[in-house]
């Protein structure tokens, strides 16, 4: 099953990277598990390789495999339409295939770059299990799952707090991940390492 929407919204009030400067704050809107990205990797490490099945009770997990695997994904459209009303948010980054680093890059003009930091969140155990499980590396992950993040605010700083608040009283996880720097090429480096984990 598949759906789409189409909405309309007056030129001077889009979000994107021509908004986006140095200084602004990169919130972090928790996913809720894996979001129906990855599954050919997860399958191919808990049930092709591990030989896990579908019923199996995850100790790490506190449920089967097969109902972790079947965990809906979290909806952000109107908490991210409250965020675009009510702050200063410059753009929306929606973290798909590809991972973080790759669709923060894409609301970012060549004028600057972001840095994230791992540290502010710890991994949600099926993550870790792919990781440990499969012997898969970090940089492979971080470019097939979400590893946590289900999308991006990049917000100007003076509201960043404001921004937080806001999802917070919606019941969205979310945290400051990292900042816009003034440093050119539109990139996104990962610092750190997950949760203070080696």
């Amino acid at each position: 099953m598949a759906g789409s929407a189409t909405g309309v919204v007056e030129a001077d009030e889009v979000l994107g990277a021509d908004r986006v400067q140095p200084g602004d704050v990169l919130i972090a809107l928790g996913s809720s598990g894996l979001h129906s990205n990855g599954y050919s990797l997860v399958r191919h490490v808990l049930l092709e390789q591990a030989g896990w099945s579908l019923d199996r009770h995850v100790e790490e997990l506190g449920r089967s495999l097969g109902e972790e695997l079947l965990e809906p994904t979290r909806i952000y459209a109107l908490p991210c339409l409250e965020l675009a009303r009510r702050t200063a948010t410059h753009a929306l980054s929606h973290i798909t295939g590809g991972g973080l680093a790759a669709n923060v890059a894409r609301v970012l003009p060549d004028s600057v770059s972001a840095v994230v930091e791992r540290s502010t969140w710890s991994l949600a155990p099926i993550f870790d299990l792919v990781r440990t499980v499969g012997s898969v590396g970090i940089s492979d992950l971080e470019q097939t799952l979400n590893m946590g993040v289900g999308m991006v605010a990049v917000v100007a700083p003076v509201d960043a707090d404001r921004a937080i608040a806001l999802l917070t009283e919606r019941g969205v996880d979310c945290w400051v991940c990292g900042e816009v720097t003034a440093e050119p090429g539109g990139e996104v480096r990962l610092h750190g390492s997950y949760g203070g984990s080696a």
